[in-house]
């Protein structure tokens, strides 16, 4: 995945600094503008040149003071320069340097509290949508510059702050048919806090170990092939807290109870004859799952391939307690058992002796 980068780029600038009734100082430059750079991507949920429309920009100066915050947006012509139009900022004309923490999008779409001060650059208390079609793709930037920067910019590169998870599936095992109508990444870290800049450490999961599941469901299934197939469906991949995955244990915590994290299907698994195999009532869907302990990173995207060919995982630990006694899939179960396998051995003939009268 390519990061997407932008330029600080100066235009012209003017900076007065006035005492009493006489104005002094006065730098005929540009003003201070934004000229994005971004490469290419693979889903449309990523933020990229063509979808991002505003940028959040916060300025401090050389004793890490506050000076600014605004929004910059495309000028008519994107290719030239972002701006904050109507309003303008200007470099200090002393030639001191101003340092720049930069966002997208706004903190009310991300959800959480923005603070850009001298003493304090975090998102607090962010959490990820809970829809996977609802999460924002969070990047972030920082850099600094001064009037020397005027002409040539000061490269401002975004970064992505979050970790995208995409599952995929495939199935080479001709005897079954897998038919998929959803996916769910399950038990995860879902509040934490971002600190500025982006680096290591720069989230920090909330004290009370919050937990979410997040998934996507469809109507039209999708039937597992040979070859991997994306299962994400039309709300896209998943943008969630980087952070370190303690897995599930289905052999000591059937029903997970100690919240670890899982990926699963919502699958319906017959033979290649028609016979129902999962779950226990025919034409219905239910989950499949298995356990993951990845180290999310920042800005990584993990593509997750589920291999069906061998096995179908386990049932669901989100799964209630079957009451139908027709039922036999309860949470953690294995929803197959090893191969079918035979020893053949073919007896030597045994020759009887007939005698027929004649």
């Amino acid at each position: 995945m390519k990061h997407p980068v932008f330029f600080l780029a100066l235009a012209t600038l003017a900076l007065a600094s006035c005492s009493k009734d006489e104005t002094t100082g006065i730098n005929q430059g540009r003003g201070i503008e934004f000229r994005p750079a971004i490469g290419n991507t693979t889903r449309a949920v990523e933020t990229t040149n063509a979808n991002l429309q505003a940028i959040h920009v916060a300025a401090f100066d050389k004793d890490g003071n506050f000076k600014f915050s605004d929004v910059f947006k495309k000028e008519a012509d994107p290719s030239v320069f972002w701006t904050a139009a109507p309003n303008f900022y200007f470099w200090p004309s002393d030639g001191s340097q101003y340092s720049f923490h930069a966002y997208s999008p706004a903190s009310t779409e991300l959800g959480g509290t923005m603070t850009l001060t001298k003493d304090e650059k975090k998102l607090s208390g962010f959490s990820p949508a809970a829809g996977m079609n609802d999460q924002k793709d969070f990047v972030v930037a920082n850099a600094t510059g001064s009037k020397a920067d005027e002409e040539t910019g000061v490269p401002l590169t975004f970064k992505h702050a979050l970790s995208q998870i995409q599952i995929n599936a495939k199935n080479a095992n001709g005897g079954y048919i897998f038919k998929v109508k959803g996916v769910r990444i399950g038990s995860v870290g879902a509040k934490g806090d971002f600190t500025f800049p982006l680096g290591a450490g720069s989230w920090t999961l909330d004290a009370g170990n919050t937990k979410a599941s997040y998934q996507s469901e469809y109507d039209t299934e999708i039937v597992l092939q040979a070859d991997a197939q994306e299962l994400m469906g039309a709300n896209g991949n998943a943008m969630l807290i980087p952070q370190q995955l303690t897995a599930w244990t289905p052999e000591t915590d059937k029903t997970n109870t100690a919240k670890g994290a899982y990926l699963a299907v919502k699958v319906n698994i017959t033979t290649k004859d028609g016979a129902q195999i999962y779950p226990a009532k025919e034409g219905e869907y239910d989950w499949a799952a298995v356990a993951v302990g990845t180290n999310w990173e920042a800005g990584k995207k993990y593509v997750y391939t589920l291999n069906f060919t061998e096995g179908a995982g386990k049932v669901d630990p989100e799964k209630p307690e079957p009451v139908d006694p027709t039922d036999p899939f309860e949470p953690g179960d294995d929803i197959v058992g090893g191969k079918i396998k035979f020893t053949v051995d073919v007896e030597e003939w045994t020759e009887t002796p007939v005698d027929v009268e004649m």
